[in-house]
């Protein structure tokens, strides 16, 4: 038989319990807990929307055709910049020890909010034109980027251990800064290497 104590004792127990079930969700307001790592994902993917088959051996007036794509897993809404570049072999990329983008000039851009968990994707279409050859050096005067004509006028030597006349089309992720309003560098890079060697 129970004595009066030990239903004290029950009664404590639930309302503490009741107290802490009530009181739980003010809890997130004090107590931090861990979280996972916050990234963002930056990608090209190939015609057939895999990792896969990207153009390579490219041709004047013929289009080609990739996705890109950004993953936001920062923890809170994101709003990024996506910047297209063109560049020689001689050209530099992003610095990836400095954390510093490359300094070409980009040629086409695109704004996207992105929800945290969520990801944006878009088809980006491209193809060259006025590309010349002579000297053992090739010239590409001009690159569309979705029916955007832009002149590169970027020339390049043929590379005899590789055969063929490289460029790279590559893609830099940006995030903006509420408190510098503007968009930084956000250290995410992808591209792809062309060879345009036309009838070479």
């Amino acid at each position: 038989m129970l004595k009066l104590g030990d239903f004290r004792a029950i009664f404590l127990v639930f309302g503490l319990a009741g107290v802490l079930l009530f009181a739980s969700p003010s809890f997130g307001l004090f107590l931090h807990l861990p979280q996972g790592e916050k990234f963002s994902e930056l990608w090209l993917l190939g015609p057939e929307h895999m990792a896969k088959n990207y153009p390579y051996n490219v041709t004047a007036h013929a289009d080609y055709f990739v996705y890109l794509g950004v993953g936001n897993h920062m923890g809170s809404p994101m709003y990024y910049g996506v910047y297209l570049k063109f560049r020689n072999q001689l050209e530099p990329l992003p610095n990836d020890t400095a954390g510093a983008p490359s300094p070409l000039v980009p040629l086409y851009e695109y704004h996207a909010f992105v929800e945290d968990g969520k990801s944006w994707e878009v088809p980006l279409t491209f193809s060259f034109s006025n590309v010349s050859y002579g000297m053992n050096q090739s010239l590409v005067g001009s690159l569309s980027i979705n029916s955007v004509a832009f002149n590169v006028n970027k020339g390049t030597s043929w590379d005899d251990e590789n055969r063929g006349y490289f460029y790279e089309l590559f893609v830099e992720l940006w995030i903006y800064g509420v408190e510098s309003d503007a968009f930084q560098f956000h250290d995410r890079f992808v591209g792809i290497r062309l060879n345009v060697t036309g009838n070479v």
